[in-house]
């Protein structure tokens, strides 16, 4: 039986609403809350060489209005990757929900290499020269020892894809990190690699994956968060 949104007078042909296609699974990605300053004296333990910083106060209540603005969503799983912030993010989502959050591990972040630990963020606020080819060359593994970029494109994709195929026809949030975002949005735009890098902590997108192609339905929403909440792009980690 249609509904009243599909019902049309004969010869007239109103603007179809998108609707998601049988099988196909939508993403909720969430770039976790803020996290913790880096600190020269103080450098972010290590999680298979991958800085894990804990989320900061602003970050854990960041989490709370992200579970405000989807805990009325049909979300039948929330996935995480295998560092801390990520998983603080979702918490109190998933205690609404009801959900235990499933770790896939190649949703963690791009690997830094000799930036890990909180020096990519100084060398970024420096303005370090290879930070500034980075981003002129949108490209991260023109840091020391850094995650090829081809490297980091094919385990998220690896990760996105899984998670779809285990979820035809569902809803599914994803916590995850800038950089990843970034490079999911990008492949699905077929962008330059950081055109979507740099969303706010805290924001929403939305990706709907198909067999035949992954459809961008928003970008880096931040409504639930409150103006206090928003920023200029921001480096990801």
């Amino acid at each position: 039986m249609s509904d009243a949104s599909e019902v049309r007078e004969p010869g007239s042909y109103p603007q179809r609403r998108f609707r998601r296609p049988p099988g196909a699974c939508e993403l909720l990605l969430v770039r976790h809350g803020e996290s913790a300053p880096a600190r020269e004296d103080e450098p972010f333990a290590l999680v298979d060489g991958h800085g894990d910083p804990e989320l900061a106060p602003a970050g854990r209540e960041q989490a709370e209005r992200v579970a405000d603005r989807l805990a009325s969503e049909p979300i039948a799983a929330i996935y995480v990757s295998t560092l801390r912030r990520t998983a603080q993010t979702a918490a109190p989502l998933a205690a609404r929900l009801g959900l235990e959050p499933r770790v896939e591990p190649d949703l963690r972040e791009v690997y830094l290499g000799e930036w890990e630990g909180g020096l990519f963020r100084k060398h970024v606020a420096e303005g370090h020269p290879a930070a500034r080819r980075m981003y002129a060359e949108q490209r991260w593994d023109v840091i020391p020892g850094a995650e090829p970029t081809e490297a980091f494109a094919d385990r998220v994709r690896g990760a996105i894809t899984r998670i779809a195929a285990a979820h035809p026809d569902q809803t599914v949030a994803v916590v995850s990190h800038g950089g990843v975002i970034g490079q999911v949005l990008a492949e699905a735009g077929r962008a330059r690699g950081f055109a979507f890098t740099g969303s706010d902590n805290g924001a929403i997108s939305h990706l709907v994956v198909t067999d035949e192609r992954w459809i961008i339905r928003r970008y880096n929403d931040t409504a639930h968060l409150g103006l206090g909440f928003t920023s200029t792009p921001e480096p990801p980690t």
